[in-house]
């Protein structure tokens, strides 16, 4: 290995996932904690059949109109089944500021027609607002939904209500998106 950090550096998985990832192209998560030892308690015994450092996983999509709910439980569905992840959390991260995620009903689309209205009354796409890019009322809305939900794994499944979804929420469409998600197992 060309760097050793000190142990007084501080990182978090993600980066050490990203560091081990450049240095060895195929590295044990004992191989990690020799290089950065204050990570040594973080827990990936329950990726199945790895003891290899899981990388943060994303996906992309394309929002149809300004205001789109999109169901994106199959992708992060397959994403976790990718992972090898069967027991722990989820965290579905939306890295932009004028779309967000939430979890909501599935089984009647009046739903998010109703939240459509509802945030467009709450706060209106023109309304005085000063950010000169013209897209206040998407930042708000994203604001209002928030960055990020975490969703329970069990045995590889996500563990979402009878009438729950995963929606990606956009505000200023239509765009190209991303969704980053990241499991934290359990032991």
């Amino acid at each position: 290995m060309e760097k050793k950090a000190r142990e007084t550096d501080f990182l978090h998985p993600p980066q050490v996932t990203e560091l081990c990832t450049i240095v060895q192209s195929s590295v044990t998560w004992e191989d990690c904690t020799d290089v950065f030892p204050l990570l040594g308690n973080f827990p990936l015994q329950n990726f199945q059949g790895s003891d290899k450092v899981s990388p943060m996983n994303q996906f992309t999509l394309q929002t149809r109109s300004r205001t789109d709910f999109v169901n994106i439980d199959g992708s992060v569905s397959e994403l976790v089944r990718e992972s090898g992840l069967m027991d722990g959390v989820v965290t579905v991260f939306v890295p932009h500021t004028t779309a967000g995620v939430t979890i909501n009903e599935n089984a009647d689309p009046d739903v998010l027609a109703d939240m459509e209205q509802v945030l467009d009354r709450i706060v209106p796409w023109s309304d005085g607002y000063r950010h000169r890019e013209g897209n206040t009322a998407a930042h708000v809305k994203a604001g209002m939904m928030g960055a990020s939900a975490q969703v329970i794994v069990a045995n590889g499944q996500l563990q979402l209500g009878t009438w729950q979804s995963l929606y990606f929420c956009e505000f200023d469409g239509p765009r190209t998106r991303q969704v980053w998600i990241k499991g934290i197992p359990t032991g």
